[in-house]
Protein backbone atom coordinates (compact mmCIF):
# COMPACT_ATOMS: atom_id res chain seq x y z
CA UNK A 1 0.00 0.00 0.00
CA UNK A 2 1.02 3.46 -0.85
CA UNK A 3 2.10 6.05 1.68
CA UNK A 4 -0.77 8.25 -0.12
CA UNK A 5 -3.78 5.28 0.77
CA UNK A 6 -2.04 4.59 3.86
CA UNK A 7 -2.30 8.25 4.72
CA UNK A 8 -6.50 8.56 3.26
CA UNK A 9 -7.01 5.05 5.62
CA UNK A 10 -5.23 6.83 8.66
CA UNK A 11 -7.10 9.80 8.44
CA UNK A 12 -10.60 8.13 7.96
CA UNK A 13 -10.19 5.73 10.86
CA UNK A 14 -9.11 8.99 13.20
CA UNK A 15 -11.63 11.17 12.05
CA UNK A 16 -9.52 13.25 10.15
CA UNK A 17 -11.12 15.31 7.40
CA UNK A 18 -9.12 15.24 4.58
CA UNK A 19 -9.35 15.61 0.65
CA UNK A 20 -7.84 13.24 -2.57
CA UNK A 21 -5.81 15.26 -5.41
CA UNK A 22 -5.56 13.80 -8.14
CA UNK A 23 -4.13 14.32 -11.55
CA UNK A 24 -6.36 13.51 -14.39
CA UNK A 25 -5.25 15.06 -17.11
CA UNK A 26 -1.96 15.56 -18.67
CA UNK A 27 -1.15 17.69 -22.09
CA UNK A 28 2.47 18.70 -22.76
CA UNK A 29 5.48 18.99 -20.75
CA UNK A 30 4.23 18.40 -16.91
CA UNK A 31 5.98 17.60 -13.69
CA UNK A 32 4.02 14.66 -12.69
CA UNK A 33 1.89 12.48 -14.76
CA UNK A 34 -1.98 11.30 -14.84
CA UNK A 35 -2.19 9.46 -11.60
CA UNK A 36 -0.58 11.45 -9.48
CA UNK A 37 -2.27 11.60 -5.96
CA UNK A 38 -1.79 14.07 -2.83
CA UNK A 39 -3.81 13.58 0.14
CA UNK A 40 -4.23 17.55 1.85
CA UNK A 41 -5.48 18.07 5.36
CA UNK A 42 -7.40 21.65 6.36
CA UNK A 43 -3.95 22.47 7.84
CA UNK A 44 -2.38 22.13 4.74
CA UNK A 45 -0.32 19.28 5.43
CA UNK A 46 -0.04 17.16 2.76
CA UNK A 47 1.07 13.37 1.99
CA UNK A 48 1.99 12.29 -1.48
CA UNK A 49 2.79 15.33 -4.45
CA UNK A 50 1.08 15.99 -7.48
CA UNK A 51 4.57 18.30 -8.85
CA UNK A 52 5.39 20.87 -6.51
CA UNK A 53 5.92 24.63 -6.33
CA UNK A 54 3.61 27.01 -7.31
CA UNK A 55 1.11 24.26 -8.92
CA UNK A 56 1.01 22.63 -5.93
CA UNK A 57 0.51 25.51 -3.53
CA UNK A 58 -2.54 26.30 -5.56
CA UNK A 59 -3.96 23.05 -5.39
CA UNK A 60 -3.62 22.59 -1.57
CA UNK A 61 -5.83 25.94 -1.44
CA UNK A 62 -8.50 24.36 -3.79
CA UNK A 63 -8.69 21.17 -1.71
CA UNK A 64 -8.93 23.42 1.92
CA UNK A 65 -12.20 25.02 -0.02
CA UNK A 66 -13.50 22.01 -1.42
CA UNK A 67 -12.91 20.17 2.20
CA UNK A 68 -14.94 23.63 3.51
CA UNK A 69 -17.75 23.37 0.88
CA UNK A 70 -17.89 19.32 0.84
CA UNK A 71 -18.10 19.07 -2.57
CA UNK A 72 -15.27 17.83 -5.05
CA UNK A 73 -14.47 20.27 -8.12
CA UNK A 74 -11.73 20.31 -10.85
CA UNK A 75 -8.61 22.13 -11.32
CA UNK A 76 -7.40 22.80 -14.77
CA UNK A 77 -4.57 24.92 -15.57
CA UNK A 78 -1.89 26.33 -18.24
CA UNK A 79 1.51 25.51 -15.99
CA UNK A 80 3.07 28.37 -18.27
CA UNK A 81 0.25 30.99 -18.75
CA UNK A 82 -1.72 30.54 -15.21
CA UNK A 83 1.04 29.83 -13.35
CA UNK A 84 4.29 31.35 -14.60
CA UNK A 85 5.99 27.77 -14.83
CA UNK A 86 8.92 27.09 -17.49
CA UNK A 87 7.47 24.14 -17.92
CA UNK A 88 5.32 24.83 -20.47
CA UNK A 89 1.99 21.89 -20.35
CA UNK A 90 -1.27 21.93 -18.77
CA UNK A 91 -2.76 19.81 -16.03
CA UNK A 92 -6.10 19.10 -14.63
CA UNK A 93 -6.47 17.98 -11.55
CA UNK A 94 -9.44 16.53 -9.29
CA UNK A 95 -9.84 17.09 -5.83
CA UNK A 96 -12.39 15.14 -3.96
CA UNK A 97 -13.06 15.82 -0.20
CA UNK A 98 -13.27 12.76 1.77
CA UNK A 99 -15.68 12.07 4.87
CA UNK A 100 -14.08 10.85 7.85
CA UNK A 101 -15.28 8.01 9.35
CA UNK A 102 -18.16 9.64 11.80
CA UNK A 103 -17.96 8.33 15.87
CA UNK A 104 -20.70 8.23 18.16
CA UNK A 105 -20.67 7.91 21.34
CA UNK A 106 -23.73 6.71 23.28
CA UNK A 107 -24.03 7.33 27.01
CA UNK A 108 -25.90 4.66 28.46
CA UNK A 109 -26.66 1.43 27.37
CA UNK A 110 -30.57 1.03 28.20
CA UNK A 111 -33.03 0.04 25.82
CA UNK A 112 -32.68 3.29 22.97
CA UNK A 113 -29.50 2.89 23.39
CA UNK A 114 -29.13 -0.71 22.09
CA UNK A 115 -31.52 0.15 19.18
CA UNK A 116 -29.65 3.27 18.40
CA UNK A 117 -25.99 1.35 18.10
CA UNK A 118 -27.98 -1.25 15.51
CA UNK A 119 -29.06 1.90 13.22
CA UNK A 120 -25.11 3.99 14.08
CA UNK A 121 -23.59 0.90 12.66
CA UNK A 122 -25.59 0.23 10.00
CA UNK A 123 -24.92 3.77 8.61
CA UNK A 124 -21.29 3.62 9.24
CA UNK A 125 -20.36 5.09 12.38
CA UNK A 126 -18.53 3.38 14.91
CA UNK A 127 -19.99 3.16 18.29
CA UNK A 128 -18.94 3.31 21.71
CA UNK A 129 -21.27 2.68 24.53
CA UNK A 130 -20.34 3.85 27.93
CA UNK A 131 -22.12 2.60 31.10
CA UNK A 132 -20.75 1.41 34.35
CA UNK A 133 -23.82 -1.13 35.06
CA UNK A 134 -22.22 -4.45 33.51
CA UNK A 135 -25.47 -6.32 33.18
CA UNK A 136 -26.72 -3.85 30.36
CA UNK A 137 -23.36 -2.72 29.33
CA UNK A 138 -22.36 -6.34 27.55
CA UNK A 139 -21.34 -7.84 24.17
CA UNK A 140 -24.54 -9.68 23.93
CA UNK A 141 -26.35 -6.54 23.74
CA UNK A 142 -24.07 -4.37 22.26
CA UNK A 143 -22.20 -6.53 19.48
CA UNK A 144 -20.71 -4.28 17.13
CA UNK A 145 -19.75 -1.32 19.53
CA UNK A 146 -16.87 -0.58 21.76
CA UNK A 147 -17.93 -0.82 25.50
CA UNK A 148 -16.58 1.09 28.20
CA UNK A 149 -17.01 0.12 31.71
CA UNK A 150 -16.65 3.39 32.91
CA UNK A 151 -18.23 6.21 35.03
CA UNK A 152 -19.90 8.60 32.75
CA UNK A 153 -18.95 11.52 33.90
CA UNK A 154 -15.48 10.86 34.07
CA UNK A 155 -15.49 9.60 30.54
CA UNK A 156 -16.81 12.63 29.08
CA UNK A 157 -14.10 15.08 30.65
CA UNK A 158 -12.09 12.77 28.12
CA UNK A 159 -13.85 13.54 25.32
CA UNK A 160 -12.37 16.23 22.66
CA UNK A 161 -13.72 18.59 20.11
CA UNK A 162 -13.61 16.82 17.04
CA UNK A 163 -15.64 17.36 13.78
CA UNK A 164 -16.21 13.96 13.05
CA UNK A 165 -17.93 13.18 16.73
CA UNK A 166 -21.54 12.55 17.48
CA UNK A 167 -22.80 12.34 20.83
CA UNK A 168 -26.56 10.78 22.26
CA UNK A 169 -27.20 11.26 26.04
CA UNK A 170 -29.71 8.45 26.92
CA UNK A 171 -28.57 7.51 30.07
CA UNK A 172 -30.79 6.11 33.32
CA UNK A 173 -30.34 9.09 35.51
CA UNK A 174 -31.79 12.56 34.35
CA UNK A 175 -28.89 14.42 36.99
CA UNK A 176 -26.63 12.50 34.90
CA UNK A 177 -27.63 13.37 31.26
CA UNK A 178 -27.61 17.28 32.78
CA UNK A 179 -23.81 16.78 34.06
CA UNK A 180 -22.71 14.93 30.63
CA UNK A 181 -24.31 17.68 28.93
CA UNK A 182 -22.55 20.57 30.88
CA UNK A 183 -19.67 18.57 30.02
CA UNK A 184 -20.13 18.07 26.68
CA UNK A 185 -21.73 21.13 25.09
CA UNK A 186 -19.16 23.75 24.91
CA UNK A 187 -17.04 20.99 22.58
CA UNK A 188 -17.29 21.46 19.33
CA UNK A 189 -18.89 18.40 17.84
CA UNK A 190 -20.53 16.98 14.41
CA UNK A 191 -23.99 16.19 16.50
CA UNK A 192 -25.02 16.25 20.32
CA UNK A 193 -28.52 14.56 20.86
CA UNK A 194 -30.69 14.11 24.69
CA UNK A 195 -33.42 11.75 25.01
CA UNK A 196 -35.54 13.50 26.84
CA UNK A 197 -39.49 15.44 26.95
CA UNK A 198 -39.70 19.36 26.01
CA UNK A 199 -40.45 19.75 29.92
CA UNK A 200 -36.97 17.66 30.51
CA UNK A 201 -35.34 19.83 27.78
CA UNK A 202 -36.76 23.36 29.06
CA UNK A 203 -35.59 22.39 32.79
CA UNK A 204 -32.09 21.57 32.10
CA UNK A 205 -31.90 24.82 29.75
CA UNK A 206 -32.66 27.10 32.69
CA UNK A 207 -30.39 25.10 35.19
CA UNK A 208 -27.93 25.33 32.65
CA UNK A 209 -27.75 28.44 31.93
CA UNK A 210 -27.92 29.75 35.64
CA UNK A 211 -24.64 27.93 35.74
CA UNK A 212 -23.76 30.29 33.41
CA UNK A 213 -23.72 28.19 30.48
CA UNK A 214 -23.62 30.75 26.80
CA UNK A 215 -27.02 30.45 25.20
CA UNK A 216 -25.46 30.02 22.09
CA UNK A 217 -24.04 26.69 23.13
CA UNK A 218 -27.49 25.30 24.43
CA UNK A 219 -28.74 25.99 20.98
CA UNK A 220 -26.49 23.20 19.68
CA UNK A 221 -28.03 21.01 21.87
CA UNK A 222 -30.65 18.63 19.47
CA UNK A 223 -33.60 17.76 21.44
CA UNK A 224 -36.31 16.20 21.98
CA UNK A 225 -34.07 14.03 19.79
CA UNK A 226 -34.78 12.40 16.57
CA UNK A 227 -37.61 13.58 13.56
CA UNK A 228 -41.01 13.57 14.15
CA UNK A 229 -42.43 10.89 13.17
CA UNK A 230 -44.77 9.75 15.95
CA UNK A 231 -42.34 6.97 17.62
CA UNK A 232 -42.97 5.17 20.82
CA UNK A 233 -41.23 2.32 21.09
CA UNK A 234 -37.34 2.14 21.63
CA UNK A 235 -36.89 0.95 17.65
CA UNK A 236 -38.80 3.67 16.59
CA UNK A 237 -37.11 5.85 18.62
CA UNK A 238 -33.87 4.67 17.35
CA UNK A 239 -35.09 4.90 13.41
CA UNK A 240 -36.13 8.95 14.43
CA UNK A 241 -32.71 9.20 15.58
CA UNK A 242 -30.81 7.68 12.80
CA UNK A 243 -33.10 9.73 10.37
CA UNK A 244 -31.68 12.87 11.76
CA UNK A 245 -28.45 11.83 12.09
CA UNK A 246 -29.23 11.51 8.25
CA UNK A 247 -30.21 14.81 8.02
CA UNK A 248 -27.41 16.31 9.57
CA UNK A 249 -24.93 14.54 7.50
CA UNK A 250 -26.55 15.91 4.06
CA UNK A 251 -25.94 19.03 5.20
CA UNK A 252 -23.16 21.32 3.68
CA UNK A 253 -20.10 21.17 6.00
CA UNK A 254 -19.72 24.42 7.79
Amino acid sequence: MSAVWRALQTAYEAGERVALATVVGVEGSAPRQGGARMVVWPSGNIVGTIGGGTLEFRVIAQAIEAMREGKPRRYAVNLTRDLGMCCGGAMDVYIEPQRPRDRLVIFGAGHVARAAAVQAHLLGFAVTIVDDRDEWNTAERFPEAHRVLSDARAFARTVASSPSLWVLVTTHEHALDQDLVEVLLPLELAWIGLIGSRTKVTRFAIRLRAAGMDPAQLAHLRSPVGLDIGAETPEEIAVSIAAEWVQRRRQPVS
